[in-house]
């Protein structure tokens, strides 16, 4: 029986409607950016009431938060669910892939790169610092074992691969190809992905 079957029914409407405010902040930070965002805009995509979107979250921070916090909590989720199998560039790959296709779909706003009022604002945040240590903890350890292997450059310093791949998370690219090119977002994906892991150059046919 999952947690939400066990909330009674006015707690699960609370709950849904809280879903619904972070799909909703979501996307309008996706279009607007913090500094633009307002709670009248939210409430509005909703369909609530200013005072009912406060009765959820305080403040525009609080709320903004919030949305990073499920953010990372699906990132984590991703990597968890994967299969045992996959090598240490594979789960690399399969995870850069969720969020690419997360982002395409409007939901991965990347406030903390664009902004440092959403920095200074999500350091204080103790829930969202705490997953996003843990997230780096275990990509960064990944990377250390690609290294180790030879699946990605040994020659490359851990930090230089690690944020590059947080870079291209975020790469602008991904709108300017939605936006001006006619590929579909499955050509897409697969594009940022093998620039990512493949690089420009052209590999040696198989023999």
């Amino acid at each position: 029986m999952s947690i939400f079957s066990k909330l009674s029914f006015k707690d699960q409407a609370f709950k849904l409607r809280e879903d619904a405010i972070l799909d909703a902040a979501t996307r309008t930070l996706a279009a607007k950016g913090f500094e633009l965002m307002t709670m009248d805009d939210v409430a509005a995509e909703v369909g609530i009431s200013k005072p009912s979107l406060y009765k959820h979250f305080k403040s525009k921070e609080d709320l903004v938060g919030e949305v990073m916090v499920r953010l990372v909590d699906g990132a984590l989720e991703q990597l968890e669910s994967q299969p045992k199998d996959l090598t240490p560039t594979g789960r690399l790959r399969a995870l850069l892939e969720w969020a690419l296709r997360v982002r395409l779909g409007g939901g991965l706003p990347f406030l903390p790169s664009t902004s440092a009022q959403v920095r200074t604002m999500l350091t204080r945040n103790l829930r969202y610092v705490t997953r996003v240590l843990k997230l780096n903890k275990q990509i960064e350890g990944l990377v250390e074992e690609a290294r180790r292997t030879g699946e990605l450059n040994p020659e490359l310093p851990t930090d230089v691969i690690l944020f590059s791949y947080y870079a291209r998370s975020c790469d602008p690219a991904v709108e300017y190809l939605q936006l001006y090119s006619k590929m579909t977002p499955d050509e897409i994906v697969e594009a940022m992905l093998k620039v990512c892991f493949d690089g420009y150059r052209m590999t040696a046919p198989q023999s």
